[in-house]
């Protein structure tokens, strides 16, 4: 999966939480973290205040802010050094995220 240097801008209402918290049900692929996979859906569907608000609904159910996909990277390590991305970095770290090791 290519990194993406930068995020486009999305324009539109905020979402309801209903329509967030579907996020948290996105099935993964065969050798991919269910945590890690729901979390880059979101980060690449939805706007930084809305995957605010998803990361408070991903933390209530238990779940792993440092997931790791297949190569051992957070999700934080991915976007941390891509400036288009800081808002995302910053809620990610706000919530316990770590970066590269």
């Amino acid at each position: 999966m290519a990194e993406r240097k930068d995020k486009k801008k999305v324009i539109g209402e905020p979402m309801t939480d209903e329509q967030i918290k579907v996020f948290l049900d996105f099935s993964s692929e065969e050798g991919v973290d269910a945590d890690f996979h729901v979390l880059e859906k979101a980060y690449r569907a939805l706007r930084a205040e809305d995957f605010g608000r998803f990361i408070g609904f991903f933390q209530t159910q238990g779940r792993d802010i440092n997931a790791r996909d297949p190569q051992g990277r957070t999700l934080l390590t991915h976007i941390d050094d891509h400036p288009k991305c800081s808002d995302y970095a910053q809620l990610l770290r706000d919530a316990g995220g770590t970066g590269p090791d």
